[in-house]
Formats: structure tokens, sequence, C-alpha cells
């Protein structure tokens, strides 16, 4: 049995400790199953809270369900617009979502049509790059397993202890106060957030069987081109694969970007490091990497650590050590494409840092930016240049003593590190606490420390800004990088030495093109 499996098996297990819960020790406190409770008043009052408290999380689970539903139903009507009909001799393999909810566009093949004079290799290595598509789509409901399962064991000790104090209530109903019932409904609504994630791990299920039996599919043609001949050649097949790209491409430029509405719970991977400090993932889309990469401090370091996976940095393990030409400054690095961007430290010199060749590729500076400590976020910590990827390439968000200490956002070319395009935000960057871009719109933190929001958005593509009220929950009181990736829909933070999550919903406008 897969990983996966295993984990969706024990939070299944965790799911039916909870129904039981709700069938049994529920009814037992209200008196459904023969226990007799006292007829005074406060107990029949705690009676009808319990029956409240019962259905309101039946409901809350149904609803859960109908919403995902409705929105695969969605998914579904936006895939099935986009793709060419059968007349063109072109099929839909399958429709899926990613780790967040968000429709993909899956890929598309010739129907039992081969190239007749090309080499048999070539449309096997089409193909095989088709199952492992597939097999990354597995990958990353592993990787999305593996996050919430953390979620689940810190939510273990409050289940046992209100299972605890509901066997105590069933065993002695007297001893049941309204405190006692007024704590209760507390720990009972602090596990709310555990039925959203155990649905997930149901549907995750049924995501593994349907991407298993497509890896079946596949496989099964793979073997029929060893044995047969088609009727396409191979510059006809060659052309639908580029309209095809083309086609893909633009379906995930409109199911892929929209406008920042809500920023999910905090999700602990790790706690490792020091108080200030990076991580990260490569931001480039598409990407198969899986290796992730942590920078401890802010003030002169050198040493990268390179995961092979989220599991092996979760656990701390199997890793390999970079050693960085120069030192960096501040916390906002960035991989993107293979490569580490980041600021030299004392300067305002951009270094890209190849890590298969272990080379730095190009240095190059950002004129007119501060650094050292000029201009940083409200933290402090160097961090005059924070460098950052989305779904358009990759930025610099940065200032100067010509714009007067306000947000300069600039576009870079990764390869010549050029500033392609900059825009004035007007904010100061000194009042932001962090900041990160998604779909080309830059969006300021109002502090690094608790009760910190999203305040500031600002909408390159518009040059246009808005003021925005979208609270998150800062756990560790003391955010010093926050950042976000476009492949995984996600803010990766460093919060006071724990390596956090957050998952992200954008708001979509999907246009056609007539």
């Amino acid at each position: 049995m897969s990983v996966p499996m295993l984990k969706i098996g024990a939070v299944l297990s965790t799911m039916a400790m909870v129904t039981n819960w709700m069938s049994q020790t529920l009814p037992s406190l209200v008196g459904l199953n023969g226990t007799v409770i006292s007829p005074e008043g406060t107990h029949e009052r705690i009676v009808s809270a319990l029956h409240d408290l019962a259905s309101w999380l039946n409901r809350h689970l149904r609803a859960a369900v109908w919403q995902y539903f409705t929105s695969s139903a969605k998914c579904m009507q936006s895939h099935h617009g986009l793709y060419p009909g059968s007349e063109e001799g072109w099929q839909v393999y399958s429709t899926a979502s990613d780790p967040d909810g968000r429709c993909v566009c899956t890929v598309v093949a010739p129907a039992r049509n081969l190239c007749k004079r090309d080499p048999r290799s070539r449309q096997l290595r089409l193909l095989t790059e088709q199952v492992q598509n597939v097999s990354q789509s597995m990958e990353v409901v592993d990787l999305r397993t593996s996050r919430d399962l953390q979620y689940v064991r810190d939510s273990e000790p409050l289940l046992r202890g209100v299972d605890g104090r509901l066997h105590t209530y069933v065993a002695n109903p007297r001893t049941l106060t309204a405190k006692g019932l007024q704590e209760l409904k507390g720990q009972m609504s602090q596990l709310r957030p555990l039925l959203s994630v155990v649905e997930q791990y149901r549907l995750d299920l049924q995501t593994l069987a349907t991407l298993q039996l497509e890896l079946l599919n596949l496989s099964i043609i793979l073997s029929a081109i060893q044995e047969e001949i088609g009727a396409y050649d191979y510059e006809e097949l060659q052309q639908r694969v580029l309209l095809l790209e083309t086609r893909l491409h633009s379906c995930m430029n409109k199911l892929g970007c929209g406008r920042l509405t809500s920023v999910s719970s905090p999700i602990t991977v790790r706690a490792s490091g020091s108080r200030f400090g990076s991580w990260m993932t490569d931001a480039m889309i598409p990407s198969s990497d899986s290796r992730v990469w942590s920078m401890d401090g802010y003030y002169k370091g050198r040493r990268v650590l390179e995961y092979r996976t989220m599991g092996d940095f979760t656990k701390g393990q199997n890793f390999v050590q970079h050693l960085l030409p120069h030192p960096w400054a501040g916390t906002g690095h960035v991989v993107y494409n293979g490569s580490l961007y980041y600021n030299k430290h004392q300067s305002n010199i951009l270094v890209q840092y190849h890590f298969r060749s272990r080379s730095v590729m190009i240095q190059r500076s950002l004129s007119g930016a501060g650094y050292n400590n000029t201009f940083p976020y409200s933290w402090g910590g160097s961090s005059d240049i924070d460098l950052m990827a989305d779904e358009t390439g990759l930025w610099a968000v940065y200032t100067s003593i010509q714009n007067a200490g306000n947000i300069m956002v600039s576009r870079l070319d990764p390869h010549s590190l050029d500033v392609l395009q900059s825009w004035d935000t007007g904010f100061p960057k000194r009042s932001a606490g962090e900041a990160f871009m998604i779909c080309g719109t830059l969006y300021v933190t109002n502090s690094h420390l608790a009760g910190s929001k999203v305040h500031f958005a600002y909408h390159t593509n518009s040059s246009t800004y808005e003021y925005t009220d979208i609270p998150f929950h800062n756990q560790y009181s003391h955010i010093s990088m926050m950042d976000y990736n476009p492949r995984e829909r996600a803010l990766y933070t460093w919060n006071n030495g724990h390596q956090v999550l957050y998952n992200v919903t954008l708001f979509h406008v999907i246009r056609s093109d007539g």
C-alpha cells in the first residue's frame, strides 16, 4: 500500500472516532440510549445544547461535501470547453484538481493514431512524459497528505482530551456542569477544521484511484505503440502537439491566476533554525523538481541546505550542503528554474547561483536600491531587497532614496538580471511587514507581528493600487520571510524558528476567446 493510502487510512480512522462520538457518546449524554439524566433545569439546558452542537457539526460536514461536488462540476465544465472536439481526432484523458482545489488542464493525445514515418521511440517518449505527469500528480497528493497529516497529529491531544471528557460525562452525567459544557463546545469548535482535512483525505483516495487507472491506460497505449503503426505522419503530429501546448498554456493562464481573497490557517511543517531565515521550493512553472531549500539567518550566511523532498525536509534528513561563494543579506531569496537568486551581503548586487553546477551564473547591481538596513521591512534584518517569483516571472521588491523610501517593484530577466520594467507603488517600505507577488500583483502586510493582515495591493498590469483587509493567523508572532509559490499556490513563511505554510484562495474571472 502506498504512503498516501496509509496516511488517508490513518485519518479516516480518526474520522471514525469523531463519528463514534456523534452516534454513541452524544446520544448517551442526551438520554437517547436510556441513560438517565437529572430532570433539573440546568441539565435539560445542557442536553439541548449538546443536541444543537451535534446538529451543527453534521450540517457543516454535509455543507463541505456539497461545496466540493459543486466545485468539481464547475471544474469539469471549464475543461470541456477548452479542448478540441472529437472531429479533430483528440481525446481528453481526464480532468482533475491540484492540491488547493484549482482546475488543472490534463494532457491529451491522438486517439489510436500514430506516426507513420517517425521512429517509434519519439512516440514512446511523448507518452512516457504523460505517465510522468500523472506520477507527479500523485506526488502532489502525497505532499498534501504529509502536510495535513501534521495538522491531524497536532490535533490528536485535543481529540483525546475531548474523548476522555465525554467518557467521564457518560459514566457520571451529574458531573457535567454549564461551565464544563462551554469548555467542551470550545474544544469541539477547535476541532472543526479537522472535518475539512478528513474530507480532503477521503477525496484524495478517489483521486489516487483515478490516477492509477490513468497510468494503467497509458501503459497499455505504450505497449500497443510497439506493435502497430498509425496514420499520422510526424510533421502533422508535431503541429498538433504545438497547438495542444498553446491551448494548455492558455488554460493554465485562465484558471491559474486571480486576485487574493483569503489566506488559510497556518500549517506548521517543521520547527528548526534560528528566529530568522527562509525556506522554499522551486517557483518555476512547470517543474517536476521536488527539492526543498533552507537558509538559516539573515546576516552573512553562506550555507544552503538542499533536501530531496518535502518529506525529507520535515524529518530533517537526506540533505546536501551548498556553500555559497558570496554571503547573503536578508531573507528575500528565491529559487527559480534550478537557480538561487539572492542579495549579496552589504551591497545591492543580485546573484544567481546554479545548484547543479554549484557555480555563480551572473552578478548584477540593482541600480539605486538601498541595502544594509537602509530601507528594510518593519522587522529589519537587512531585508532591503526582496526577490520573489510568481506565475509571470522573477521580481525584485526594494526602494531607493530617489523614491523616498516607497516600495519599488521591478520585473527581472532571469538570465541577465536586467530590469525589464519598474513600478513605484507609493507604499512606504518601512511600514510593511512582508510582501509577496501573485499573478503580477504585489501584496503587502501591515506588520510582521501578531495581528498582521494583508493590507495593500498594487496591480502592475494596470498600475493601480487598493487597500485590502485580508487577515491571517500569525501563529508564532514574528514573520521574517513570506513568499508565494505559484506551483503549489501556497505562502511559505519563516515564523520565529518555524517553517509554516498557508494556502491561499484566489478569485478567478475566466474569459473565453469567443
